[in-house]
């Protein structure tokens, strides 16, 4: 009989979400997974197939459009790691107005989901670093440090970035905003412990078929992909003046950190190291010499920001993997995928 609780991981098919489900069977638990559908065999095979998945993995179709969908999903779990998030507006719904209105309520109703199960222990909601800007609110200086403290000045305007990045940025940092409102809420004498681990660029591999949008940014400037240089790394830099990143192993393991430990509650970020554009490219440069970067991808030397990611390290988690693993790896990974097309 498997003791291992149940629990539930939103957005199943994506890069991180399917990440985690294997990680999770791995360890011995049994997953309730939602995706927006269910008949798309090229996001549902794969999962499927993992270990201990016909015994331990059940699918569920559910959209962010119709929380409702989540209910059965969620029943009987006593952890939620809410990964998913709507990455285009649905112009039929009469719900919401854009894609950032979408992902608050998205968010919303399934902590309230959460709390009516009366079984869900923990919520733990997949943030970004977008949302923990050190920005002051003239929007040209920066505070002293980057740390749990910090949220995104949402009235500033970018000039890199489009608009999705934009509303991705305002519907995310509303949305962490909002689900911290509900730690340690009671109901019939149960609380509902929240946290939210705001994500630094995630790079690595992954199991899916096509690069994830993260792993197009980090090898941009190799690739010679405009759009994703400026929509990605020079955008990440001009919000926070850094571009803080991580390995979607060490991602997923500090979820699982976050599922284990009681004692975890709460925001934090996660990362490991914070580069530049510049330092990013420097080291292409001089570790893979045979990929020629362009002078438009060689970014500029700014004035270095600190990052303070302690505050997780400091309960216990290890970061396994460091900013060359992350950066060989995504690498590697972009050339399986033909996202760059060098040697």
């Amino acid at each position: 009989m498997n003791c291992y609780p149940k629990v539930c991981v939103t957005g199943g098919s994506g890069y991180i979400g399917s990440w985690l489900i294997n990680k999770l069977l791995h360890k011995g638990y049994t997953v309730h997974a939602t995706f927006r559908n269910l008949e798309d065999t090229s996001k549902v095979d794969f999962l499927k197939s993992l270990p201990n998945a016909e015994s331990n993995l059940v699918l569920f179709q559910a959209d962010l459009y119709n929380y409702n969908d989540f209910e059965q999903a969620i029943h009987g779990c006593e952890f939620v790691f809410h990964v998913a998030t709507p990455l285009q507006h649905n112009p039929q719904s009469s719900q919401y107005k854009d894609m950032a209105e979408a992902t608050v309520a998205g968010a919303k109703n399934i902590v309230k989901i959460c709390i009516r199960s009366k079984t869900v222990k923990r919520f733990i909601y997949t943030a970004t670093v977008l949302a923990a800007s050190p920005l002051n609110e003239d929007g040209i200086s920066f505070k002293c440090c980057m740390d749990e403290s910090c949220w995104t000045p949402l009235h500033l305007s970018f000039s890199y970035g489009n608009g999705f990045c934009k509303s991705y940025t305002k519907g995310k940092t509303l949305a962490e905003r909002e689900v911290l409102k509900y730690n340690n809420m009671e109901l019939d004498g149960k609380k509902l412990q929240v946290v939210t681990l705001a994500l630094g660029l995630v790079g690595g591999d992954t199991f899916l078929s096509h690069a994830p949008s993260t792993i197009q940014a980090i090898c941009s400037q190799v690739s010679g992909n405009l759009l994703g240089y400026n929509h990605g790394l020079r955008f990440l830099q001009q919000v926070l003046g850094s571009i803080p990143m991580v390995h979607v192993d060490d991602v997923c393991e500090a979820h699982i950190f976050c599922m284990e430990n009681s004692e975890v509650e709460g925001r934090f970020l996660c990362a490991v190291a914070n580069p530049t554009s510049r330092d990013i490219a420097l080291y292409f440069q001089q570790h893979y010499p045979q990929c020629k970067i362009d002078d438009r991808f060689m970014g500029e030397t700014e004035e270095e920001i600190k990052f303070d990611s302690s505050k997780l390290s400091k309960l216990g988690f290890e970061y396994k993997y460091d900013l060359q693993k992350i950066l060989d790896e995504s690498l590697e990974c972009g050339k399986r995928l033909r996202v760059i097309s060098h040697p």
